[in-house]
Parts: C-alpha cells; sequence; structure tokens
C-alpha cells in the first residue's frame, strides 16, 4: 500500500483524530465522579495551606480518571484502520501509556502520602526512562550554528544524547505543569491548548509529510491528551469539585513532552533559507511550553537565590501575581489561557501561512492580553 498516496491533503484523518479526543473527553467526564468518591474513602484530600487558594477540603486523583480517557482514545485509535498505523510502526503511543500509568501510581502515592520532591524526581525520572526505553526520543536538533548558510545547522544526536535531552525535557515539563497547578481549572485548560496547538502542528506534518507513519503517533498522543484535560475541566473549573493532583499534573507534564519529542525530535528541516521552515517544529515546541516553563524558570531563579531548593513552595506562581494585582480566580485563569492560545497558536499559524499578517495578528493578540492582565493595576492608578 502506498502510504503517500492514501493520505493526501484532503484524505487527512481529521474525523479520527477528533473522534479519538472526543472519546477521550467523554470517558474522563464519566470516570471523574467514580474517581472523586474513591479519593475521599481512600483519603486523597487537599487540605487547605496557607499557599493554597482554596478555603474547603477537596479530593484529589483527577489524573486518574484523566489516564483512564486517555487509555480509551488510544484503544479506539488502535481500532480505527486510519489511525492503527501509528501502533503498527511506532511505539510511542504504547511507551506514552506505559509510562504514563507509572507517572500516574506515582502522583496518586503523591496525592494520597505527601512524597518528598527527591522520591518523586526518581520515579520521574524512571517514567522518562521508560519512553526512551522504547525509542521515543530526540534525535535530530537544529542549532543556530555551522552549515553552510546563515540557518545554521542540523545535528544527529546518538542515543545518550537523544535520551538525556528526552529525560531533560519529561523533567522540566512535569515539573513545570506541576507549579502550573494552583488555580482551578488552570492546568488542566493550559494542558488542552497545548496539546490542541501540537495536535494542529503535528497534522501539518502529516500533511506535508504524504502521511508518513512517524508523523501518526504525536497527533494521538495530543489528542487523547487535549480530550482527558477537556473533559476533566466541567470538574474542576472553578469552584472545583476535584483536583487533578500531581496525579494529573505529572501525566501532563509527560504526554506533552512526549507528543512533542515524537513530532519534533525526527523532523529534518527543509532545504534553502527559509528559516521559519526550518525552527517551526521547535518554536512549536517552545511556544505550547511557554507559559509553564516561564513560571518554572522564574520559581526556581527566585527559590535559589533565596538560598532555598528549587522544590520550596511558595506563593509567587504567574497566577498568585495576577490574584495579588486585583483579579478574580477565574479572570487569572482564563488569562493564562488567554496568553497560552495566543503563543501555541500564533506560532502554529507561522508554520501553515506566510506572509506577516500572521505576526501582526500574533503581536496584536499578546498586546491586548498585556493590556487586559494589567487592567486591575493600571485602575488603581
Amino acid at each position: 500500500m502506498n502510504l503517500a498516496q492514501d493520505f493526501q491533503p484532503h484524505g487527512l484523518p481529521i474525523r479520527e483524530y477528533l473522534l479519538v479526543g472526543l472519546t477521550a473527553a467523554v470517558l474522563t467526564f464519566l470516570f471523574t465522579g467514580l474517581i472523586r468518591r474513591f479519593a475521599l474513602r481512600w483519603g486523597a484530600v487537599a487540605h487547605p495551606r496557607q499557599r493554597d487558594v482554596h478555603t474547603v477540603p477537596i479530593p484529589r486523583l483527577g489524573g486518574v480518571a484523566m489516564y483512564l480517557g486517555v487509555c480509551g482514545g488510544m484503544l479506539l485509535a488502535h481500532q480505527l484502520p486510519a489511525l492503527r498505523r501509528g501502533f503498527e510502526y511506532t511505539f510511542d503511543p504504547t511507551a506514552v501509556m506505559i509510562g504514563g500509568g507509572m507517572i500516574v501510581l506515582i502522583g496518586m502515592l503523591d496525592d494520597r502520602f505527601e512524597l518528598d520532591s527527591l522520591t518523586k524526581l526518581a520515579g520521574q525520572t524512571t517514567c522518562a526512562g521508560i519512553l526512551v526505553l522504547f525509542g521515543l526520543q530526540w534525535i535530530i536538533v537544529w542549532v543556530p550554528w555551522g552549515g553552510d548558510d546563515s540557518v545554521g545547522s542540523t545535528l544527529i544526536l546518538d542515543q545518550n544524547q537523544g535520551a538525556i535531552l528526552t529525560v531533560l525535557l519529561v523533567l522540566t515539563m512535569v515539573n513545570a505543569m506541576n507549579f502550573v497547578d494552583g488555580l482551578d481549572g488552570l492546568a488542566a485548560g493550559v494542558g488542552f491548548i497545548s496539546a490542541a496547538a501540537t495536535c494542529a502542528f503535528s497534522l501539518h506534518l502529516l500533511n506535508e509529510s504524504g502521511g508518513d507513519v512517524n508523523n501518526y503517533a504525536p497527533a494521538m498522543i495530543a489528542a487523547t491528551l487535549a480530550g482527558a484535560c477537556l473533559g476533566f475541566l466541567p470538574h474542576n473549573f472553578q469552584p472545583a469539585k476535584i483536583f487533578m493532583g500531581d496525579s494529573g499534573s505529572m501525566l501532563i507534564g509527560l504526554m506533552m513532552a512526549a507528543a512533542s519529542t515524537s513530532a519534533s525530535g525526527r523532523v529534518l528541516g527543509p532545504d534553502g533559507t527559509d528559516t521559519v521552515a526550518l525552527l517551526s517544529p521547535l518554536l512549536v515546541v517552545a511556544a505550547v511550553l511557554f507559559v509553564p516553563l516561564l513560571d518554572l524558570l522564574m520559581a526556581v531563579v527566585r527559590r535559589t537565590r533565596k538560598g532555598l531548593s528549587p522544590f520550596h513552595a511558595d506563593k509567587m506562581h504567574l497566577h498568585h501575581r495576577l490574584l495579588e494585582i486585583g483579579h478574580s480566580q477565574r479572570r487569572a485563569v482564563l488569562l493564562i489561557y488567554l496568553w497560552a492560545a495566543v503563543l501555541a497558536f500564533g506560532t502554529v499559524a507561522l508554520t501553515l501561512f506566510e506572509g506577516y499578517a500572521v505576526v501582526w495578528v500574533m503581536g496584536f493578540g499578546l498586546l491586548i492580553a498585556l493590556i487586559v492582565s494589567a487592567v486591575p493595576r493600571l485602575r488603581a492608578r
């Protein structure tokens, strides 16, 4: 069978991906109620602390329902002839289900027993190693030096280098999403936006490659994650009935790292001097992960400057700062959604369309987001 002829642009399996995402959303929504009851009986409950925003005890373990939704979406994809190639030619989806199951289990234990940071870090590294063992790792990386022209060169990584880079990305993303999870609906919404943008970019790669089997898996991973986050949001948006806990935030981080690696870690830049086209995989990865990574970087710098551990909890995250200048919880969450959406989908649009119009629209969106974010402080003056 000629894959290139079977899936030309007009034949992209978009409906199948939507069905998979919708299935993950529905299953997550249905399972969340059951998991909430289990969390209450097991004692996995978040009691209010000084740094917390909520004022009443709320059950955790929402990540378990999200993982069940992801597995349901993956199993459906495996039964669809159009998407089965994502399992037949790569182990990426299998790696995500096994590594994701392991990290959800670690998160469950933390949600119930409050594991120390070193134990969680060891568990996160193990889960990243599972992805690498299944072959889900970076192989190609663009660098801004060398080459015959002004757009840099492409490095081919060996197994050790690719494994180290993949583990570092997983650890960074897992902890970044963990740090972001501080307001009702925040991590789930940012996860949905990031996953949807990654899925759109992966479909673009699938289109441009004429149906390359390597590009089925990242769209599948991103679609199921987007569906799981969307299905969890009705239970988690302010006022939340259940938190996703570390089991959910770490699952989002691992799946985002996996989808980004699967989509961009094996992409060779095109011939010529089209810098935007050459950088598009890295630009998309950086954009969809910008908000959680910025929050993580600021937290690490802030805490280390005070002589504290990078994992020392405080109340100075981006969402806390928005609350401090006068935004309500819902408005702060929606503002971070806006920032994430403009950056993620704006960058994806740069890879889909040519011309400066996209840059102007993206810049205008960022300006609007900045103005709206500063409105309470401007009123105070």
